[in-house]
C-alpha cells in the first residue's frame, strides 16, 4: 500500500479512448493514476508503483488480460493486488474466465462511473484493511533488507516466465549454474556476480513482448517474424531501464544476441563494445541449446556441441570466453 493518503491505481489498457475515459471519470478524486499500454509493461509499472489496485483491460494484444491476471497472481511482490477486469462482454463464461485467471471484480464497457467509483471503493479499502491485518501479524519479525526484497522480486518475474514456457524453468536452473560457475572463473567479484544472476534471470523477459503466434509457431519463421522476434531484447531494456537496481543487470537480457564479429542484435556491436557479462551467457545460453532436446530436434552430444563452441570463437563468441568455457566444461 502507498504511504501517500491518497491511492495508487494502475490502468493497464491499449486503448487510448478508455484511458482517457476512466482518467476524466476519476478526476478530482483522492486517487494517483498510472498507465500502461501493454500487460508487461504494466506489470513492470506495478513493480515500481506498488499500486493499491489494478484496472486490466480483458482484451490486450499478444497477452490478453486473463493471461496477464494470471501472471500478476504468479508474482511474488504483486500477487496480493486487487485486479479488476474490464471489458465490452459481460457473458457468463467471460466472467467465470475472470475469476479463474485471479480477478477480484468485473466491470463492464463503456464505463459507468458512479459504477466504477464504487467498484473501487470497496475493493481498495478491503485492501488496506488485508494489508493492516498482515502488518499486524508480522510485527516484531525481522525486517527484510532491500536486496532480499529485490531478489524476491526478481524471482517474481522468474516465475513469470516459467509460467509462460514450461522448458524455461529448467533452461533458467542449467544457464544461471554455469554462467556464474564460468564467471567465478572469469574473476568476478561478488557485486559483479549477483548482477549476472539477475541478468540471467531476466535473459529472455523480453520474449514475453512477442505474439505467441511467432513464439510457437511450429514451423520456420518468415523474415518478417523474425524481425519481430529479434525485438525482445529491446523490449526487455525499455521495460526496465528506468529500475535503478536493475540496470546494471541488463546487460545479458538486452546483449546475448550480439555477436563478436558484429553479426548480431539488435544493435550489432562488435568484440569489446559487447558488455562482458553478456559475452559469458552467450556462450552458456548456446551450449545449454545445443545440449537439450527441443521439439524439432535431439539434444546435440557434449563432445560435438564443444567442438561447435570452439568453431565460433572469433565469430558468435569472445574467443577468450570460449578457452575460459573449455577449461570450464570440456573434458579434463
Amino acid at each position: 500500500m502507498s504511504t501517500d493518503s491518497k491511492a495508487q491505481i494502475l490502468v493497464i489498457s491499449h486503448i487510448p479512448e478508455d484511458r482517457e475515459q476512466i482518467c476524466l471519470a476519476l478526476e478530482g478524486l483522492p486517487y494517483v493514476l498510472h498507465v500502461a499500454e501493454s500487460g508487461v509493461e504494466g506489470m513492470v509499472r506495478a513493480s515500481t508503483v506498488h499500486p493499491d489496485l489494478i484496472l486490466l483491460e480483458g482484451m490486450l494484444p499478444y497477452l490478453d488480460g486473463f493471461e496477464v491476471c494470471g501472471l500478476i497472481r504468479s508474482h511474488y511482490a504483486l500477487g496480493e493486488i486487487p485486479v479488476i477486469l474490464m471489458s465490452e462482454r459481460g457473458d457468463a463464461d467471460l466472467r467465470l474466465a475472470g475469476l479463474r485467471a485471479g480477478a477480484d471484480d468485473f466491470i463492464l464497457k463503456p464505463i459507468n462511473r458512479f459504477e466504477l467509483i464504487g467498484r473501487l471503493h470497496g475493493l481498495i479499502r478491503l485492501n488496506r484493511y488485508r494489508l493492516i491485518l498482515e502488518n499486524r501479524r508480522h510485527a516484531g519479525e525481522a525486517e527484510i533488507d532491500e536486496n532480499t526484497q529485490r531478489d524476491r522480486d526478481l524471482a517474481g518475474w522468474s516465475r513469470v516466465l516459467e509460467l509462460s514456457d514450461k522448458e524455461t524453468e529448467q533452461h533458467n536452473q542449467r544457464v544461471t549454474t554455469l554462467t556464474l560457475a564460468l564467471g567465478r572463473a572469469a574473476g568476478l567479484n561478488e557485486e559483479e556476480l549477483h548482477q549476472v544472476w539477475r541478468g540471467t534471470l531476466l535473459h529472455d523477459i523480453g520474449v514475453l513482448g512477442i505474439p505467441n503466434s511467432i513464439i510457437k509457431k511450429p514451423g520456420s519463421l518468415d523474415e518478417s517474424e523474425w524481425k519481430i522476434l529479434r525485438e525482445h531484447p529491446t523490449h526487455a531494456y525499455h521495460w526496465f531501464c528506468n529500475i535503478d537496481y536493475l540496470r546494471p543487470a541488463l546487460d545479458i537480457p538486452y546483449c546475448h544476441h550480439e555477436k563478436w564479429d558484429g553479426s548480431g542484435y539488435p544493435r550489432g556491436l562488435r568484440g569489446p563494445e559487447i558488455p562482458f557479462a553478456a559475452r559469458l551467457f552467450a556462450v552458456v545460453d548456446v551450449w545449454d541449446a545445443l545440449t537439450s532436446d527441443r521439439p524439432y530436434r535431439a539434444a546435440m552430444d557434449e563432445a560435438e556441441a564443444l567442438d561447435y563452441i570452439r568453431s565460433q570463437a572469433g565469430k558468435h563468441f569472445d574467443p577468450q570466453v570460449v578457452e575460459l568455457f573449455l577449461a570450464t566444461v570440456g573434458p579434463h
